[in-house]
């Protein structure tokens, strides 16, 4: 059973949408390298987003049925919802004034852990087995071998043909 964990960070004082870009970058990836790529991310809300991740880690870890290998864990979901907006005024020229909108946002980070590879045991040698390993597979895009050049070869001939026949008529009509 895969064990699923969020975190949520509320009224963070940036963009739902600046928040955003940055959040796309770690979606579906692992743990370990959402964290370096949010490490490395040149824009000061990435600090806020790992905050909310390793949360999200450490809730996972805390959950019943964990198998207790974070680097199992990876970013199922990731996004941000706007939050309440704080509206200012800034004064401007000649006794007017200026809306300033300070935005915030609520980001969240949902975990989960990737199931386990289960190996499935050898196949027991039945019919149709023992009929598809006689006949080879091609490999996967590769296109069937082509048919033997004899069969070709009248098409080409009777191909030939007629464009002579079409030099013919053109010489003979210039003439």
């Amino acid at each position: 059973m895969a064990v699923h964990a969020h975190a949520t960070a509320k009224y963070v004082r940036t963009s739902a949408q600046k928040a955003g870009l940055v959040l796309d970058l770690i979606r579906g990836r692992d743990v370990d390298k959402a964290l370096a790529t949010l490490r490395f991310a040149r824009k000061s809300v990435a600090r806020d987003i790992e905050k909310v991740l390793r949360s999200a880690i450490a809730n996972a870890q805390q959950k019943d049925g964990f198998g207790g290998d974070v680097e199992r864990l990876f970013v199922t979901a990731c996004y941000a919802n706007q939050g309440p907006s704080q509206k200012r005024i800034r004064p401007a020229p000649m006794g007017r004034a200026f809306r300033v909108v300070k935005r915030t946002a609520h980001l969240t980070v949902a975990v989960a852990e990737r199931p386990s590879k289960v190996v499935a045991a050898a196949e027991p040698e039945t019919e149709r087995s023992a009929r598809s390993a006689s006949t080879p597979k091609r490999p996967r895009g590769a296109k069937p071998k082509a048919k033997p050049a004899a069969k070709k070869a009248p098409a080409r001939a009777a191909a030939k043909k007629t464009s002579e026949k079409t030099d013919k008529k053109k010489k003979a009509a210039k003439a």
